[in-house]
C-alpha cells in the first residue's frame, strides 16, 4: 500500500489555499503580506521540532507567560523581538487550531487572544520589526478574525452534540467570534448576553 507524501512546496499551498478561502467565507479582509505571514506559521508549526522547543522538563511547549516573561525582563532587542514573536506566533496557532483543547482549562481561547494580539501590537512599534510592522499591526488589530479563520482552517466536522454547542456559546461570550455566532445562529441559537469585545487588546 503506497502512501502519498507532501512536500513542503504542497502543504504551503494547501494551507494557503484553506486560509484564503475561510477568509473569503467570513468576509475577512486582510493584506497579502499578513496571509502569506500566517501560511508560514501554520507550515512551521506542521513540524513538531519547530513548534515544541527544549525546555527544562523537556521537549514540549512553553506557557505563553513565560515567553511573556521572556520578553518583558530582556535587555536585548533582538531576544525581545523573538519572543514576543514566537509568544504571538503560538497564541495564534493554538487559538486558530486548537481552541477545543482550552476547554475547561484554566485559561481559555480568551486569554491567548489578548496575550498574542498584545505580542503582536508590540511587535509592530518595535524598530526590529519594520519591514514587517504592517502586518503585525493588522494581526494585532484582528487577531480574533484570524483565529476564526483559523478554526475553519481546522475544522474537520460539524457541530453535532450539545456540548459542541456549549463550546460555541462560550467562545462567542469570551471572544466575540463571528463565526461560533453564526453556527449558534445556524443550529437555531440566537446568542445573548454581553460578549468581550474583539479589539479589547
Amino acid at each position: 500500500m503506497s502512501e502519498r507524501v507532501l512536500t513542503s512546496r504542497s502543504v504551503e499551498d494547501f494551507f494557503d489555499g484553506a486560509l484564503r478561502s475561510a477568509l473569503g467565507n467570513q468576509r475577512i479582509k486582510a493584506a497579502p503580506e499578513t496571509v502569506h505571514y500566517v501560511v508560514k506559521v501554520l507550515c512551521a508549526f506542521s513540524r513538531s521540532d519547530r513548534f515544541y522547543e527544549q525546555t527544562e522538563h523537556g521537549y514540549g511547549l512553553r506557557p505563553l507567560a513565560l515567553l511573556y516573561a521572556d520578553a518583558a525582563f530582556s535587555t536585548d532587542a533582538a531576544t525581545r523581538f523573538q519572543a514576543l514573536q514566537r509568544l504571538g506566533d503560538v497564541a495564534l496557532f493554538i487559538a486558530g487550531l486548537f481552541s477545543h483543547s482550552l476547554n475547561r482549562k484554566l485559561v481559555d481561547v480568551d486569554y491567548y487572544v489578548a496575550m498574542g494580539g498584545s505580542a503582536y501590537g508590540a511587535l509592530s512599534s518595535a524598530a526590529a520589526a519594520r519591514p514587517r510592522s504592517a502586518v503585525f499591526a493588522e494581526l494585532s488589530s484582528k487577531f480574533a478574525e484570524f483565529v476564526d479563520a483559523l478554526s475553519e482552517v481546522g475544522q474537520d466536522a460539524n457541530f453535532n452534540n450539545d456540548s459542541d454547542l456549549l463550546r460555541s456559546y462560550e467562545l462567542w461570550l469570551r471572544t466575540g467570534s463571528r463565526r461560533a455566532e453564526q453556527r449558534l445562529r445556524r443550529a437555531g441559537i440566537q446568542p445573548t448576553g454581553t460578549n468581550v469585545s474583539r479589539s479589547r487588546h
